[in-house]
C-alpha cells in the first residue's frame, strides 16, 4: 500500500529502527492481523534482518552501500556528488584548523602582560580563526546545496531505471509471484530508499569528518585528550542505538496495525466503495473498527514515548557524568602542568564537538544499514528483470540486436503451442494449433478457464510459449518487431484518467479522419456527444471538470482505441460483456465490417455474434478440442452444440415467459 510505504519512510527518515533485546512480548497490542495467516508479506521482507541487526552487521555492509550509493549519486549527478562530497571534506579540514586557531587565541589571552597587548597579540589569530570559520561555513553551504539538487537527480533516476525495466519485462513476468513481489519490494521502498542511501551515506560521511577533525585537532592539542573524547561520546551513542530501537519496536508491534487503518481509511474516504458504504449502512461499522485499530496505535506510540524519554535521561545523565569525569581530568591535567589553560578550553569546544558528530554517525550508520536492505532489493530487481526482457523490447536499448521488420500479414499460426503460467501446477495450453489469415475473422470460444484470452495473449506476443511457435507468414513471431502490427481490445481494459482523445490515440499521431472512423466503428461517437468537452472531456471524476462513463461507454472508448490503430491483426476480448442487446449487435456488423484487409481474433461467450465467422476453434482445459463453421460444428453435436444450444434455450425460455399465450 502506497500510504503505509509513506508512513514508513517518513518514520525512519528520523531515526534508526531496531527492537531492543529485552522487548516484552505483549499480546494485548496485537491488532487483528489483516493479512488472514499468509506468509510474510512483501514489505516485511528484511523486518527480522532489522529487528536483530547490531553495529558488528552493519559494519559489514557499510562498504557496500557506500560504494553503491555513491556509483549511483555519481551517475545522477557528478558535479553536485563532487561538490558534496568535496565540501564536506574541506570543511572539516578548516574545523581542524579553527581549534588549533582557537587554541592560539586563547594562549595570547592567557598569556602574561597588559589587556589591550594581549588582545593585539591575539588579533592575528582570531583574523585566521574568523577567515576558516567563513570559508568552513561557504563549503558547507555549497556542500548542502549539492546535495539538495543530487536527491532529486538520484531519485529520478532511480525511479526511471525502474519503469523503464517494469514496462519492458515479457508479460508472463507479471504473473510470478517471486518476481512481483520483488517488484513491489524495489518500488515501494527500494526507490524512495536510493535517495536515502545516498543523503544518509553523505550525512555519514559528514559526521566521519565531524569526528576525525575533532580527535585530530585533540591529538595536535596533546595526545592524551584525544581518548576523552571517546570517553564523552559513548553514552550519547548508547542512548541513540537505544531510543532507535524503541521507535523501530513500534513499528514492528504496529505494522499490521497501520496497514489495516489505512485500508479503512481508504473505505470511508474514497468514491468506489462510498455508494456501498451508505447502501449497507456500514458508516457505524468502519468507524468502529477504525477506533479500535486507532487506540491500539496511540497505546504503543505513548508506551515508546514514555521509554524513550526514560532512554533519553539516562543517556542525559551518563553524558552529565562522562562530562564531569573530563572536566577533572581536564583539571588533573591542568594542575599537574601537563597542558595549558588555553589548550584545555580548546579541548572543550572540540569534545563537544566530536560528541555531537559522534552521537550523529551512530544515528546516521543505522539509517543508512536499513535505508541500504531495501537500496539492496532495488539492485537485486534490476539484475533479475534485465534477465526477463523479451528480444523485441530490448532490441531499442541499444544492444546491438534489431528485431526483423515484418512484411504484412498473410497467415498468422499458433503451431502446437503450450503455455504454463509460472507457479502453475499444469499448462493453461497443451499443443493449441489455430490459423487466421487476412481478411479472416475467427473465434475462439468456450468455458470459463478453458484458455482463450491465453491463446490470444500468445497470438499478440504477449506471451511466449514453452513449446511450439506463433508464426507470422512463417517466421517466429520472437525474431520480429510486432509493434504497431497488432491491436488488442481487452476484456479487463485499463480506464485511463486521460482525455477521450488521448484514450483512443494512446500516444500516436492525431489523424483527424481516421480518429472519427474509429470513434464511428466502436459507438464512440455518441459517447462523446454527451460529454461537455468532447473529445477534450477528461475520464477521471477525481480532478476538476473529470467524468465518469458506465462500464458500455468505457467499452466503447477501448474498441475505438483498437480500430484507431489500423493494425494488421486485431483481438477483440469480450468487447460486447458490458453493452446492450442493440449495441451489440451494432459493434459486431463493424468488426465483421473492419476484417476487410486484416485478420480479426474474436472471444467471446455470446455464441449467437460467431455465427459469420470464417472459422470457430472451441477449447477445453486448454486443448482445442473443434473447429469448423457455426454449421459444421453444429453438425458434429460436440461441446460447442452443447453450448450454443443451452443459450439458444435460454432466449427460448425468456421469450416464452415474455409471451405465456403466444
Amino acid at each position: 500500500m502506497k500510504l503505509w510505504g509513506t508512513w514508513r519512510h517518513t518514520a525512519t527518515s528520523t531515526e534508526p529502527h531496531q527492537k531492543p533485546d529485552d522487548e516484552p512480548d505483549d499480546r494485548r497490542d496485537t491488532a487483528p492481523d489483516d493479512r488472514s495467516g499468509l506468509e510474510t508479506a512483501y514489505w516485511e521482507t528484511h523486518d527480522e534482518e532489522l529487528l536483530n541487526a547490531g553495529l558488528a552487521a552493519i559494519a559489514r555492509r557499510l562498504p557496500f552501500l557506500v560504494a553503491s550509493a555513491l556509483r549511483l549519486a555519481w551517475q545522477a549527478g557528478r558535479r553536485d556528488t563532487a561538490v558534496a562530497l568535496a565540501g564536506n571534506v574541506l570543511a572539516g579540514a578548516f574545523t581542524v584548523y579553527g581549534f588549533v586557531a582557537t587554541s592560539d587565541v586563547l594562549t595570547s589571552l592567557f598569556a602574561g602582560g597588559p589587556t589591550p597587548g594581549r588582545v593585539r597579540d591575539a588579533l592575528p589569530s582570531l583574523a585566521l580563526l574568523a577567515a576558516a570559520a567563513t570559508l568552513r561555513g561557504a563549503l558547507l553551504t555549497a556542500a548542502t546545496w549539492a546535495q539538495a539538487r543530487l536527491k532529486p537527480q538520484v531519485e529520478r533516476l532511480a525511479e526511471t531505471r525502474l519503469l523503464d525495466l517494469t514496462t519492458r519485462v515479457d508479460l508472463a513476468a507479471f504473473d510470478d509471484d517471486d518476481f512481483h513481489n520483488a517488484m513491489r519490494r524495489a518500488r515501494d521502498s527500494g526507490v524512495p530508499d536510493t535517495a536515502t542511501v545516498v543523503e544518509t551515506t553523505i550525512a555519514a560521511l559528514t559526521a566521519t569528518v565531524g569526528v576525525a577533525s575533532a580527535t585530530a585537532a585533540l591529538g595536535l592539542l596533546h595526545p592524551l585528550l584525544m581518548p576523552l573524547l571517546l570517553l564523552t561520546a559513548l553514552p550519547a551513542g548508547w542512548a541513540a542505538v537505544r531510543a532507535g530501537k524503541l521507535g523501530y519496536q513500534a513499528f514492528y508491534r504496529l505494522s499490521a496495525a497501520r496497514r489495516r487503518k489505512f485500508m479503512l481509511s481508504d473505505l470511508m474516504a474514497e468514491r468506489q466503495p462510498a455508494a456501498e458504504v451508505r447502501a449497507f449502512d456500514l458508516r457505524d461499522f468502519l468507524l468502529a473498527e477504525y477506533a479500535k485499530v486507532a487506540a491500539l496505535e496511540q497505546r504503543v506510540q505513548l508506551d515508546v514515548a514514555r521509554r524513550r524519554t526514560a532512554v533519553k535521561a539516562g543517556g542525559d545523565l551518563l553524558t552529565g557524568a562522562a562530562t564531569l569525569g573530563v572536566y577533572a581530568a581536564l583539571a588533573a591535567l591542568l594542575a599537574a602542568g601537563v597542558i595549558p589553560l588555553a589548550v584545555a578550553g580548546t579541548a572543550v569546544l572540540a569534545i563537544r564537538t566530536g560528541q555531537t558528530s559522534l552521537a550523529g554517525l551512530v544515528q546516521t550508520l543505522n539509517r543508512l544499514y536499513e535505508a541500504g536492505l531495501y537500496f539492496g532489493d532495488y539492485l537485486t530487481f534490476h539484475a533479475l528483470a534485465t534477465t526477463r526482457t523479451t528480444p523485441t523490447a530490448q532490441a531499442p536499448t541499444g544492444t546491438g540486436v534489431t528485431p526483423a521488420a515484418p512484411a504484412r500479414l498473410a497467415r498468422l499460426t499458433a503451431d502446437h503451442v503450450t503455455f504454463t503460467y509460472p507457479g502453475a501446477d499444469r499448462p493453461a495450453l497443451r499443443e493449441a494449433a489455430v490459423t487466421v489469415a487476412r481478411g479472416e475473422v475467427i473465434a475462439l470460444v468456450g468455458e470459463n478457464g478453458s484458455g482463450k484470452t491465453t491463446l490470444a495473449k500468445l497470438l499478440a506476443g504477449l506471451y511466449h510459449p514453452q513449446s511450439g511457435a506463433i508464426r507470422w507468414n512463417g517466421a517466429d513471431i520472437t525474431r520480429l518487431d510486432l509493434r504497431g502490427l497488432i491491436s488488442v481490445i481487452a476484456q479487463d481494459h485499463t480506464r485511463w484518467p486521460l482525455t477521450v482523445r488521448e484514450n483512443i490515440l494512446m500516444g500516436r499521431p492525431l489523424d483527424q479522419a481516421r480518429l472519427a472512423e474509429a470513434a464511428t466503428a466502436a459507438g464512440a461517437d455518441e459517447v462523446v456527444a454527451t460529454l461537455t468537452h468532447g473529445y477534450d472531456s477528461l475520464l477521471d471524476r477525481r480532478f476538476r471538470g473529470g467524468h465518469d462513463l458506465s462500464g458500455g461507454q468505457w467499452q466503447r472508448i477501448a474498441v475505438a482505441r483498437g480500430f484507431y490503430r489500423d493494425a494488421e491483426l486485431v483481438i477483440f476480448d469480450e468487447p460486447t460483456s458490458a453493452l446492450d442487446a442493440r449495441a451489440e449487435h451494432a459493434l459486431f456488423e463493424r468488426i465483421r465490417k473492419h476484417a476487410d484487409g486484416r485478420a480479426i481474433v474474436l472471444i467471446t461467450h455470446r455464441l449467437a455474434s460467431v455465427r459469420y465467422a470464417d472459422r470457430i476453434y472451441v477449447l477445453d482445459h486448454g486443448r482445442v478440442t473443434e473447429q469448423g463453421t457455426h454449421t459444421e460444428l453444429m453438425a458434429l453435436g460436440g461441446l460447442y452444440a452443447e453450448l450454443y444450444g443451452l443459450q439458444a434455450a435460454a432466449y427460448r425460455l425468456d421469450d416464452h415467459a415474455d409471451h405465456p399465450h403466444g
